[in-house]
C-alpha cells in the first residue's frame, strides 16, 4: 500500500497541464489546417471543366482523364474534410478529459458524436461507380496513335 503523499496528486497535475498543452496544440493545427491549402473549401473549389481538356469535340480519352479527376478530387475533397473532423474531434475528447467527459457542455458532446458518425461515414468503401463511367465501355478512343495515350 502506498502512503497517502506518494505523489500521485503532483502526477495528476502534470498530466491535466499535458492534455491541455496537447489540446492547445491540436486546436492550433485545426486552425492551420483550416487556413490551409489543404482545406475542405480549398481543395473543393480546385475544379476543371470538361472542355478544358479537350474543347467540345468528341474525346474519349479525355472524357476519360475528366471522369477520373473528378473522382480523385471528390475523393481528395472527402479526405480533407475527413481530417478536419477528426482534429476536431480530437479537440474535444482531450478537453473532455481534461473536465472530466460528464462536464462537457451539451453542445460539445453533440458536436462529439456528429463527427464521430461523419467520420464513421467518411470511411465507409466507396460505392461502386455505374458502367457509364467506366472509361472503354461508353467512351470511343481515338485510334491515333501519336496521342500519347500508349493505345497502339
Amino acid at each position: 500500500m502506498l502512503p497517502a503523499d506518494a505523489g500521485g496528486g503532483a502526477d495528476l497535475r502534470r498530466g491535466a497541464e499535458a492534455l491541455k498543452i496537447f489540446k492547445r496544440r491540436v486546436d492550433t493545427l485545426l486552425s492551420e489546417f483550416e487556413g490551409s491549402a489543404g482545406s475542405s473549401s480549398k481543395v473543393g473549389a480546385q475544379t476543371i471543366s470538361r472542355a478544358s481538356l479537350s474543347g467540345h469535340g468528341t474525346f474519349g480519352e479525355a472524357d476519360d482523364l475528366y471522369h477520373q479527376y473528378n473522382r480523385v478530387h471528390e475523393q481528395l475533397t472527402t479526405l480533407s474534410k475527413s481530417l478536419g473532423h477528426q482534429i476536431e474531434a480530437m479537440g474535444i475528447a482531450v478537453h473532455g478529459a481534461d473536465i472530466g467527459f460528464d462536464n462537457l457542455d451539451e453542445d460539445l458532446r453533440r458536436r462529439f458524436w456528429a463527427l464521430q458518425t461523419q467520420i464513421h461515414e467518411d470511411n465507409q468503401p466507396p460505392r461502386h461507380e455505374s458502367p457509364e463511367h467506366h472509361g472503354d465501355q461508353q467512351h470511343g478512343h481515338s485510334d491515333d496513335k501519336h496521342s500519347g495515350t500508349g493505345y497502339s
